[in-house]
């Protein structure tokens, strides 16, 4: 196997490991917290970006391939930091809302119209916290007229 695969290889196994404890600090603390109703793999997977995943995987296994051991060390050990660093309540919580959260938003559906934060925009539902009624609503996308 040629050096530049194993180095594309080892990049996508860190980087994969970094984005697996970044999901798993949101998940944790933003959704489970917020009770939305999503499974840890359909968050993972419909957050992840393609093009970001492989700029990391790509510099991270240049890095540690072809760079010095110290400073390979030294850039993994501090992502792997901040990566584990969601799994502290307010820092995972924060990222989540920052990430997820959409503040101030008005839905329209064929019947009502509602004014509030979209706490999470899944695939078929968006859950909804209602600033009249002060709760969290799940609404179906496809009644949903217009943008939000």
């Amino acid at each position: 196997m040629s050096k530049a695969v194993q180095a594309l290889l080892s990049g996508m196994f860190f980087t994969f490991i970094l984005d697996f404890f970044l999901f798993l600090g949101i998940f944790e603390n933003y959704i489970k917290a917020k009770e939305i109703d999503v499974y840890y793999n359909i968050l993972f997977a419909d957050h992840q970006s393609i093009v970001l995943f492989f700029l990391f995987s790509i510099a991270l296994g240049y890095l540690t391939l072809y760079k010095e051991t110290k400073l390979a060390l030294i850039v993994i050990g501090t992502l792997s930091i901040l990566s584990l660093s969601t799994l502290i309540t307010p820092i995972g919580s924060a990222l989540g809302e920052t990430l997820l959260m959409k503040n101030d938003v008005a839905i329209h559906m064929s019947k009502y119209s509602y004014r509030g934060d979209i706490l999470y925009d899944g695939r078929d539902t968006v859950t909804f916290y209602d600033y009249t009624f002060k709760k969290v609503l799940n609404l179906d996308k496809n009644k949903i007229i217009g943008e939000y």
